[in-house]
């Protein structure tokens, strides 16, 4: 009995070897690259750390309680759309140079075109959000954009290397079209295992400012979550970005829980003209790194945002709630706070200098 069981532990070991050794896993940092990491302050015993003490669970809550929970709890029957959701499906390639616009591309991939420079964050445009392509569907209508849709980028954008943020099959396939890569430590080291170059990488810590094209400025900011692309987490970092031109400010949030850092970040770098900011899959059992509705409308106060984009739904079932609740609850309670909230569809272009952007509700289909 024995021998039979550390037989299966072995096949079990050689598999997931097998498994994550191929390409989208991605690589760990060596030589300079682990030692600027360790260099940084945010990186202690081989792991990133929250500038606050992150559990991944909140109180109450055991990793068998949740897994039992996905896995065997009656599903809402809205966790995904009954219906094709509405889109858009926005021409990138031929916005005029001189327009100032955000589309947003679904879940936490968004487009950024400002004086004439243009940013692509988080580009997840598979039919998936995960490593495979069985696994993680994107609801119907929420997977318009297709990686040749995509121009000549001046800057790739990532907030962390979670597979619903950072997508293989989509960086690897505009590679050719890739200017520079803006990204935190550590994730470098997937970019040059999938052929990127090295001088193409702009990667830093919390706190780093970079100049860029035409006067705009990128500033590494905290988040409070976690990162990893194999069994091993925090061994890259996770950040949010301060994107600063002559004329406006912006706030781009990546994945994070509530805490102090939106608060510094409005104090330091704000107000915000635009703050893109994650809303959905979210359930309180991770509430500590994926923030609650109320707690992102409290993230937005704290920045001193004039404008709210919330992203981070409407693709993906990653949580156990309705696929349209992020944006019914949000829009309720921003109302109850007056904040400005827009709510384009994916693909709907958002003028970036408009005084009067507004959207309806198009989730109210079911």
């Amino acid at each position: 009995m024995i021998y039979t069981f550390i037989t299966i532990v072995i096949a079990i070991v050689l598999l997931y070897f097998i498994i994550t050794r191929q390409e989208v896993f991605g690589s760990e940092a060596k030589g300079e690259r682990l030692l600027k990491m360790q260099r940084s302050v945010n990186y202690k015993n081989k792991q990133f750390r929250n500038l606050t003490y992150t559990p991944a669970l909140a109180e109450g809550y055991s990793m068998p309680k949740v897994m039992f929970s996905f896995l065997f709890d009656k599903k809402d029957p809205l966790i995904k759309p009954l219906h094709k959701i509405p889109s858009m499906h926005t021409d990138l390639r031929n916005l005029p140079k001189e327009q100032d616009v955000f589309v947003w591309l679904g879940h936490s991939s968004y487009y950024i075109q400002t004086r004439g420079v243009s940013f692509l964050i988080d580009p997840v445009l598979s039919s998936y959000g995960s490593p495979f392509r069985f696994f993680n569907k994107a609801f119907s209508g929420a997977d318009i954009f297709k990686p040749e849709d995509i121009p000549a980028i001046d800057y790739l954008v990532i907030t962390h290397d979670h597979y619903d943020h950072l997508d293989y099959p989509t960086v690897k396939a505009i590679k050719d079209r890739v200017g520079q890569v803006i990204l935190p430590l550590g994730v470098g080291a997937h970019f040059e295992k999938w052929g990127y170059k090295a001088d193409q990488l702009i990667e830093e810590d919390w706190g780093a400012e970079v100049n860029l094209k035409n006067n705009i400025k990128i500033i590494f900011t905290p988040a409070r979550h976690f990162s990893g692309r194999k069994m091993k987490r925090n061994v890259t970092l996770w950040t949010s970005y301060v994107l600063i031109t002559p004329e406006k400010r912006l706030f781009l949030g990546g994945d994070s829980g509530y805490d102090t850092h939106f608060k510094m970040i409005g104090e330091q770098y704000g107000p915000f003209d635009f703050a893109i900011i994650e809303n959905g899959q979210y359930n309180e059992a991770w509430k500590y790194i994926h923030a609650l509705p109320d707690d992102v409308i409290q993230a937005s106060i704290d920045v001193k945002a004039k404008n709210v984009i919330p992203v981070h739904s409407s693709k993906f079932a990653l949580a156990l709630h309705p696929w349209n609740e992020p944006l019914q609850k949000i829009t309720n309670l921003a109302k109850d706070k007056d904040l400005h909230l827009l709510t384009p569809m994916i693909g709907q272009p958002v003028d970036l200098n408009a005084k009067d952007n507004h959207f309806g509700k198009w989730w109210d289909t079911e």
